[in-house]
């Protein structure tokens, strides 16, 4: 399947909550969720269904995967990194998803919502460690510094994003950012109350399992 290409607030009404894909507009008054829009669909208002075991999964699983903005066979191999690593695989893989550079670039405040953290990255925008990256999957480790590239349209591209959801989104306390130098650290790698993603992984993980 290709890449998504529909009104993104679709999938905050199919997933019966905010997903942050539009950016600020996700904090504003028109936002479908706020104003109480039903389930996509002709049908969406009225239509009760009893969901099973593996519907519940599997909506716990597009939830997550659609915050992060990955198709599904990004995802699952997300999945497989995390499966084949020590500790709870479930809690690595949120931790593996919570690191990719595109995310990180987004909790920073250098761009207003995920997509546009990964195109900011594809388009050069951004240095990991003094060097130039371009792939939004890189996963990074404590220690690590990312800092938009002393251009003016990036740095221009970058404070706009920051003043306008600076309000709205605090920086997690795994990273520490540099507003004025448009630069940032991963401090350590986020425990599973550091995450934010509303989800049941466990769940993800039966859905993968069986």
């Amino acid at each position: 399947m290709g890449r998504y290409t529909g009104p993104v607030c679709r999938r905050c009404r199919r997933e019966g909550m905010k997903l942050n894909l539009k950016g600020a507009r996700c904090h504003m008054a028109k936002c479908p969720i706020d104003q109480g829009h039903p389930v996509p669909g002709v049908h969406g208002q009225r239509r009760v269904r009893k969901v099973s075991n593996y519907g519940t999964q599997l909506r716990e699983k597009q939830r997550l995967r659609h915050q992060y903005g990955l198709q599904e066979g990004q995802f699952h191999r997300t999945f497989e990194t995390a499966l084949k690593r020590r500790g709870i695989t479930g809690e690595t893989m949120l931790q593996l998803l919570e690191t990719r550079l595109d995310n990180i670039v987004y909790r920073l405040g250098f761009a207003a919502s995920r997509a546009a953290a990964r195109q900011f990255v594809r388009h050069g925008h951004i240095t990991v460690n003094g060097h130039k990256a371009n792939i939004p999957s890189m996963v990074l480790k404590p220690g690590d510094v990312v800092q938009v590239r002393d251009r003016e349209r990036s740095k221009a591209f970058a404070k706009q994003s920051y003043e306008g959801t600076a309000a709205a989104r605090l920086v997690p306390s795994w990273l520490s950012v540099d507003a004025e130098k448009f630069r940032g650290e991963v401090l350590s790698i986020p425990t599973r109350e550091e995450i934010a993603p509303i989800v049941n992984e466990q769940l993800i993980v039966e859905l993968y399992s069986r």
